[in-house]
């Protein structure tokens, strides 16, 4: 049988993954891609069940392959701000929309299957 999503090296899906994958790397850039420019604290209200640790690792990474740009502003207390500043960053605008539309488009999908798993794990 031949596999339809052939994806060993050189795959493309394997390249966009390895970019986004990180547990909360999509969600990070949906809020970034929303509001254009973000502080810290912000994205931390907007994730208040990511902790710290996870996600300044996530930025961190999201930072060091390019996707994202830090600027720490010399005050007290230090304030960060996150946001897109390179056509590669900007080049995933299109991956982030297509799943914030499905994820839209098949809420109540979503909901029945989240509600069926908590109830099986009860």
């Amino acid at each position: 049988m031949v596999s339809a999503y052939n994806c060993d090296s050189g795959c493309p899906v394997q390249n966009t993954l390895q970019f986004i994958s990180g547990k909360w790397k999509s969600v990070i850039l949906y809020h970034i891609f929303k509001n254009n420019v973000l502080r810290f604290s912000e994205l931390q209200a907007k994730l208040p069940y990511v902790s710290k640790r996870m996600l300044a690792k996530q930025l961190s990474e999201l930072e060091t392959d390019g996707i994202v740009a830090k600027r720490v502003y010399p005050v007290i207390p230090v304030k960060t701000e996150y946001r897109i500043m390179t056509t590669f960053g900007e080049s995933l605008r299109p991956v982030i929309k297509a799943i914030e539309q499905w994820g839209s488009e098949h809420t109540d999908e979503i909901g029945v299957l989240a509600n069926t798993q908590i109830q099986e794990n009860h």
